[in-house]
């Protein structure tokens, strides 16, 4: 996420009006919009595989992967976001064809400048999601899947997998799949200052 694009309060129908001709994708915040930043090679590569492995993985099961150009929305902050990833297995999310609702699963793929957000308001504001299951954030500098997933009373419990594990595994939608397959074809960033 960039800096913000305009000092004016949109309205959810006018984000979404503006969005459907906008030629560069905006996150909204309760009124505010932000325009995207673009991605890195490591950072595309990582969520082309991930999808990949998921989209196998889920295929005949009557729940969907969606990348970078599916918004969720986040009726209590307020929010949509353009997760880099999302699975969603419920059906009410295919009444509409701009955003979701009801995912299960949201991966981001980590970049210097998205990191502490992904982490913190991001995070908060994915928390009030009741569908959603596990976050999941990846890294773009070292072989790193962190999983949040939840448990009992809205806590959230994190297990990291490094390449000593060999494996990660997605609770959320029973996959297994290795740190190999994840980071396949994947130079890793290696300067602080990529997006």
């Amino acid at each position: 996420m960039v800096a913000h694009s305009q000092s004016l309060l949109l309205s959810v129908a006018e984000y979404l009006q503006m969005e459907r001709i906008s030629l560069v994708k905006h996150e909204y915040i309760n009124g505010a919009i932000y325009a995207m930043a673009g991605a890195n090679d490591a950072h595309v590569t990582i969520v082309l595989n991930m999808a990949a492995l998921l989209r196998n993985h889920i295929r005949g099961s009557g729940c969907r992967v969606y990348i970078t150009d599916m918004k969720v929305r986040l009726e209590t902050p307020n929010c949509f976001y353009y997760p880099d990833i999302m699975v969603t297995c419920n059906s009410r999310d295919r009444e509409n064809s701009t955003y979701k609702c009801f995912p299960k699963l949201i991966v981001e793929v980590l970049s210097a400048s998205t990191e502490a957000f992904d982490r913190g308001d991001k995070f908060a504001d994915y928390q009030t999601l009741t569908s959603l299951e596990e976050y999941v954030l990846v890294n773009t500098r070292h072989q790193r899947v962190e999983c949040f997933r939840r448990y009992g009373d809205g806590m959230w419990i994190l297990q990291s997998y490094t390449p000593e594990s060999k494996y990660f595994t997605l609770q959320s939608v029973e996959l297994t799949a290795t740190l190999a397959e994840l980071y396949e074809d994947v130079e890793l960033a290696t300067t602080p200052n990529e997006p």
